[in-house]
């Protein structure tokens, strides 16, 4: 075993996702250099497997143990690859932490990523999941990611265009078993114009007197509010953001706006990049409803079933208080969704991974 590789067998996996709950691995490996993954595919235990890949954990929920060994990559270099004076693609390895990564390339001056402020989990896992947040997804900033495909054994280096993104969605989620992905490169700018109009965002600048805020100003107030509204998962065990938000033909949110006038509706191109991804034809208009409106209004806001709960700032938000199991989060994640369909007949989608149990 060289330094860059880390086997540990019967691996404890409640300090490897945000949630806290218990689950374990027969196997884990830790891998620091990515090149050692053919390697490590190779040795007992992983030959002939798909490992589960585990980044910061922010995107699991462990509704039992896995059935493979697990990967966790932990090379977090960051380098630039090219620089023009004002554009800068800058490259970042899998396992760094994403928050502190979004300070580095503010900290280099570099725009782009600010809105994505402390967002939990790695850059490993931000293409895979197309984090977003306070109106910019991530697929807006990526410009390459460098993947491995055990399959084959080939090294990949993919531009945006080729993965596939869509809304909280992505060519690596739609085929976890695929591909692993090892880095990725980031198109940001020294002149980046700050995105400022999502609802509570300009807000908050303008009552802070930033008519004209700098990416780092954004970044604060990101952080303030993500601060004042999602709970800490070193303090309270929990995911972030639980559901996405659903997305339904516009006549339907249309429908369910004339009977609920204050539902948040955001419109949606007609000609989704996750639709065409899948070969589909055109959608025609859509809409993207608030799922923790749709969750509030059915009462589950602050909503608590022994340690397993709802966060009282936010409905989207699950919640561990101490000794939930995955299994118990899942089913009250179940009968949320439930609630809504009844209600409102809108499905809710979980937007981590479930793993160890069917959604």
């Amino acid at each position: 075993m060289s330094d860059a590789v880390r086997i540990v067998r019967d691996a404890a996996l409640t300090h490897r996702n945000t949630f806290g709950v218990p689950a374990r691995a027969s196997l884990l490996a830790e891998v620091a250099d990515a090149r050692m993954l053919p390697d490590v595919l190779a040795r007992d235990g992983f030959a002939g497997t798909t490992p589960l890949l585990v980044g910061g954990g922010s995107n699991l929920l462990f509704g039992g143990d896995p059935d493979v060994p697990v990967l966790v990559l932990t090379g977090d270099a960051v380098s630039v690859v090219s620089e023009d004076g004002t554009d800068v693609v800058l490259r970042a390895e899998a396992g760094a932490n994403w928050h502190g990564f979004v300070m580095d390339t503010l900290a280099r001056g570099l725009g782009g990523l600010e809105n994505l402020s402390l967002i939990p989990g790695t850059v490993g896992a931000a293409p895979i999941q197309n984090i977003g947040a306070y109106g910019v997804e991530v697929c807006e900033r990526i410009h390459a990611v460098e993947a491995f495909e055990p399959a084959t054994g080939a090294w990949h280096r993919l531009p945006a265009e080729d993965c596939g993104f869509g809304y909280r969605d992505s060519l690596f989620k739609r085929q976890p078993d695929r591909f692993i992905v090892t880095a990725v490169e980031f198109l940001l700018s020294r002149q980046a114009q700050v995105r400022v109009d999502y609802a509570g965002l300009g807000e908050a600048l303008a009552a802070a007197g930033l008519a004209a805020p700098t990416p780092r100003q954004v970044a604060d107030a990101v952080i303030a509010i993500r601060r004042s509204k999602l709970p800490d998962p070193a303090v309270l065990g929990n995911a972030g953001s639980f559901f996405k938000n659903p997305i339904v033909p516009a006549a339907q949110a249309d429908a369910l706006c004339e009977k609920y006038p204050r539902l948040p509706v955001f419109p949606v191109a007609p000609f989704p990049a996750d639709a065409l991804a899948h070969g589909e034809a055109p959608h025609g208009p859509r809409s993207k409803l608030s799922a923790a409106w749709l969750i509030d209004a059915c009462g589950w806001k602050g909503h608590r079933r022994g340690d397993a709960g709802v966060a009282d700032a936010h409905a989207l938000v699950l919640v561990n208080h101490g000794a939930a199991t995955g299994a118990e989060l899942l089913g009250l994640a179940r009968d949320i969704a439930a609630s809504v369909q009844e209600r409102f007949g809108v499905a809710l989608e979980p937007e981590p991974r479930v793993v160890g149990a069917r959604w």
